[in-house]
């Protein structure tokens, strides 16, 4: 299978709408902020999962949304976390970055 380079902050598509991501090799799952889930109008949730990170453990709601990178699109779940004091309003994880990904740090957007 050819793999798609990705740097560490791409352009991605959520349901069509265009957002820039921070790719995060360490995560496990996909985040997005709460904000940009509510503009892309993103439900119903699915469940709900417990998140462990650097602040704890936070439970968190699970949506599903269609995500394209690099030409490839994923349907995949996404969790919803407040991310308004981060720069990028998505958190792209291993669930998505494991379906033909490679990451050079040294690409830009």
């Amino acid at each position: 299978m050819e793999k798609i380079v990705v740097g560490l902050v791409e352009r991605v598509k959520v349901q069509g709408t265009e957002v820039l991501a921070r790719i995060d090799t360490g995560a496990q799952n996909n985040s997005i902020s709460k904000t940009l889930a509510q503009e892309l109008k993103l439900g119903p949730v699915v469940k709900t999962i417990v998140v462990k990170s650097s602040n704890g453990r936070e439970i968190r709601p699970i949506v599903e949304a269609e995500v394209e990178m690099g030409g490839k699109k994923i349907n995949t779940t996404l969790n919803i976390t407040d991310r308004s004091h981060m720069k990028y309003q998505m958190l792209i994880g291993q669930k998505i970055l494991k379906q033909g990904f490679l990451i050079d740090p040294c690409k830009e957007e």
